[in-house]
């Protein structure tokens, strides 16, 4: 059974930073993409960016030039670096894998953008 475990939400001030970690129970690698969706209050559920297994990333529109999906395949986590951070990334942010017709979802972890 794969695991996912988000960290790193919490609460920042428009224009700070916060760094997600998602730690994988199984190695990385196996998977064909990992990437971090996030769902607003009253919202579906919208990705903001994927990191495949042989390609490049990708980014929605909307995080482009602030947030950075990474991977460490030793520590079997996938990072969000998100910088100049606004009200309107408040969401809960879920971590995704993908392995052959599988999906997996982590719990979700909670960030909010307020002053």
């Amino acid at each position: 059974q794969v695991q996912l475990v988000e960290s790193g939400g919490g609460l920042v001030q428009p224009g700070g930073s916060l760094k997600l970690s998602c730690a994988a129970s199984t190695n990385i690698f196996t998977f064909n993409a990992m990437g971090w969706y996030r769902q607003a209050p009253g919202k579906e559920r919208e990705l903001v960016a994927t990191i495949p297994r042989f390609s490049s990333t990708n980014y929605a529109d909307s995080v482009k030039g602030r947030f950075t999906i990474s991977r460490d395949n030793a520590k079997n986590t996938v990072y969000l670096q998100m910088n100049s951070l606004k009200p309107e990334d408040t969401a809960v942010y879920y971590c995704n894998a993908v392995k052959s017709s599988f999906e997996y979802w982590g719990q979700g972890t909670q960030v909010t953008v307020s002053s």
